[in-house]
């Protein structure tokens, strides 16, 4: 027997190890929408200042961060000439090749912030829905790109328009599909994920931006949603309201930061109001407070106001950047400040960081195209390696020199990011 044929299934093994244990990342904020990334034989640090692409591919502006699921990775844009559209892209994940593109009208009548779809495409079992900033939700065959269904929600659930459009990523359960909407008595509806059919509406609230969470509570599945007026949990099963919490906006609704649930405790943060914690009783469907910070009160000191950044728990300690792009350290136990960093990203009103945990280290992507790996401690931030990974743009935000605020997917070992102009692939697997 020759080294040829002793090595061929050693190599075979090797590389079906390499794809069983490769994450997609078919989601708002990855598989399980809490901005965790389990992958493991990543880089190190960079090589140098600017990160080499493994391909790009065209598109138009937007906010919708990409997503990946078998071996393709979605994207939704906006172009106005000829005329004002939003489409729905899916490329293969290697080549960056378009294997489709759907297109639909879409006018924006009164938007702040213009540059195109909020909302990230969702992947589950071979299907891909994509909810547009005006009221367009579309469940695609997510490997052929045929509309299964179409459902035009305005009119239907006389929305009442947030001021920066519908921008809450769908999230699904079982056979649900469910969106918040901001429907006058139906901000959040639920559908089915097969048809269209509605299941179920629930509530009056007014829309915010955030997108909701599913938790285990009290021996029910329960929808955690942050509303332009409330936090609530609801029966995901039929909508029925288990709990609420005020939570009033100030000056306009402007909630984004997705919910974070760290055990047995729920953190909102928002801009206006600051952090809050809510503990998760299990005895019984009910939140109690724990604490509440924000700026403006002597007694709570310094305070993280989070807009487009979610904050992320790890240990006992909560690390998020501020409505300033203030990068801040708060014990998860009372809110105290332990350290403040204004080196991570610029100071500018609503500078942006996202933050993804991997093991021991943080991957940050920051509003000016900068990929940072990090150790975030509460000794402090321990910056391992940084390097540009996109170009700002200046349709999400008319910013001199622009913003990168989409947040970016990693997937098999790689790392998806936009601007208004391209999509970007780059290669972050360590060498063998």
């Amino acid at each position: 027997m020759n080294v040829r044929t002793l090595l061929l299934p050693l190599l075979a093994t090797f590389v079906f190890t390499c794809l069983c244990a490769a994450d997609d990342w078919p989601q708002w904020r990855g598989s399980n929408r809490d901005g965790v990334w389990n992958e493991t034989g990543l880089i190190e640090e960079f090589d140098c200042s600017e990160i080499k692409h493994k391909w790009k591919a065209p598109i138009g502006s937007g906010y919708c961060g990409p997503t990946v699921a078998d071996e393709r990775v979605f994207v939704a844009d906006r172009v106005v000439e000829p005329r004002e559209i939003e489409r729905v892209h899916c490329f293969d994940w290697q080549t960056g090749e378009k294997m489709w593109s759907h297109s639909y009208d879409c006018e924006y009548d009164g938007f702040g912030y213009r540059a195109g779809p909020r909302a990230s495409v969702l992947i589950d079992e071979g299907r891909a829905y994509s909810l547009g900033s005006t009221d367009q939700l579309y469940c695609f065959d997510a490997a052929k790109g045929a509309v299964l269904w179409n459902l035009d929600l305005f009119a239907k659930y006389k929305i009442r328009m947030p001021n920066w459009g519908i921008a809450a990523s769908p999230i699904v359960e079982d056979d649900l599909v469910v969106v918040q909407i901001g429907g006058t008595n139906a901000c959040i509806v639920a559908f089915d994920k097969s048809t269209g059919e509605e299941k179920w509406t629930s509530q009056g609230d007014a829309a915010s931006y955030s997108a909701p969470i599913i938790i285990d509570q009290a021996g029910k599945r329960v929808l955690v949603c942050a509303t332009g007026d409330r936090l609530l949990g609801l029966d995901i099963t039929d909508g029925k309201l288990l709990w609420e919490y005020p939570w009033a906006w100030e000056k306009w609704p402007i909630i984004i930061s997705t919910p974070v649930l760290h055990k047995d405790l729920l953190m909102f943060c928002e801009a206006h109001k600051g952090t809050i914690i809510l503990r998760v009783l299990q005895n019984e469907t009910k939140v109690e407070k724990v604490w509440h910070r924000r700026r403006g009160k002597p007694e709570d000191g310094p305070a993280l106001h989070c807009l487009n950044s979610t904050p992320m728990i790890r240990g006992e300690h909560i690390y998020g950047a501020d409505s300033n792009g203030v990068l801040r350290c708060l014990r998860l136990d009372n809110g105290d400040q332990m350290w403040e960093d204004r080196t991570a990203v610029p100071i500018d009103k609503f500078s942006t960081i996202h933050l993804v945990i991997n093991g021991e280290r943080t991957w940050m992507f920051n509003e000016r195209g900068e990929l940072i790996i990090a150790r975030l401690t509460p000794d402090g931030f321990d910056e391992i390696s940084r390097a540009k990974l996109i170009e700002p743009t200046r349709e999400q935000m008319r910013r001199p020199g622009g913003v990168t605020w989409s947040h970016p997917a990693f997937a098999y070992r790689h790392v998806f990011a936009r601007n208004d102009k391209e999509l970007v692939c780059a290669d972050l697997s360590a060498e063998p």
